[in-house]
């Protein structure tokens, strides 16, 4: 249990834990009409057979830095990444569809309103339909950004190395726009708080970024480790 554990982590930068698998955005929305309600603000334990470990996945090839990209926001109004310039980012790629997606809602609510006022915005990437996102959104009562898109927002996920995205996933950088982390699967909140303490780290210049992801890497090594204990 601990070697298999440990096979999700398989590089500095990428954390591979408990993955859905993400298949082109048409096909897998034309499978995937059945989704599990989770109540708004309530943060539902993870369904084994939900988060599936996609072991023999090569790790996807993370960009140094946050690529540029624009993207549909929930007003109709084309919006780019940059707009968010000069502050740390916690950026989730999910779909309606998504259970994983789904339970992680309330955390990224938490994360957002934990860390307002202190440099750090959470915005939402839905690869999904536009009506359904705002919807969902209106539904779930998410009040941090969220950008939409179909293939352009899988075209988004390539840029970051995910071609074949499994969701949900989520990228993790500082302030001065370096990619920090990349986490696949389904994020809890120790996990976001060690790596977010981290991007603390770094944008207060106390710790360098090589060091920052060799931290990340091994402290959540460490969880996965001690949860296939």
């Amino acid at each position: 249990m601990k070697t298999s554990g440990l096979r999700y982590l398989a590089g500095a930068l990428v954390v591979l834990l408990g993955m859905w698998a993400g298949l082109k955005f048409h096909a897998v929305h034309r499978a995937s009409e059945a989704t599990v309600a989770v109540p708004a603000g309530v943060a539902s334990a993870p369904d084994p057979k939900e988060n599936v470990a996609l072991e023999a996945a090569a790790p996807p090839v993370v960009p140094a830095r946050l690529p540029d990209f624009s993207l549909t926001d929930m007003s109709g109004k084309s919006t780019s990444i940059a707009e968010w310039s000069g502050k740390s980012l916690v950026i989730n790629f999910w779909a309606t569809w998504c259970a994983p997606c789904r339970r992680e809602i309330p955390l990224l609510k938490t994360l957002s309103a934990d860390w307002a006022g202190r440099d750090l915005t959470v915005i939402g990437v839905a690869v999904d339909y536009v009506d359904k996102v705002r919807q969902f959104a209106e539904q779930f009562k998410i009040e941090y950004p969220v950008l939409i898109g179909e293939q352009d927002a899988l075209e988004v996920a390539a840029k970051f190395g995910m071609a074949s995205p499994a969701f949900p996933f989520t990228v993790f950088t500082d302030r001065r726009g370096e990619v920090v982390a990349l986490f696949v699967g389904e994020l809890h909140r120790p996990q976001a708080d060690f790596i977010l303490s981290e991007v603390q780290n770094l944008n207060q210049e106390r710790i360098a970024l090589p060091e920052a992801r060799r931290a990340i890497a091994a402290g959540l090594e460490a969880m996965a480790a001690k949860k296939a204990g």
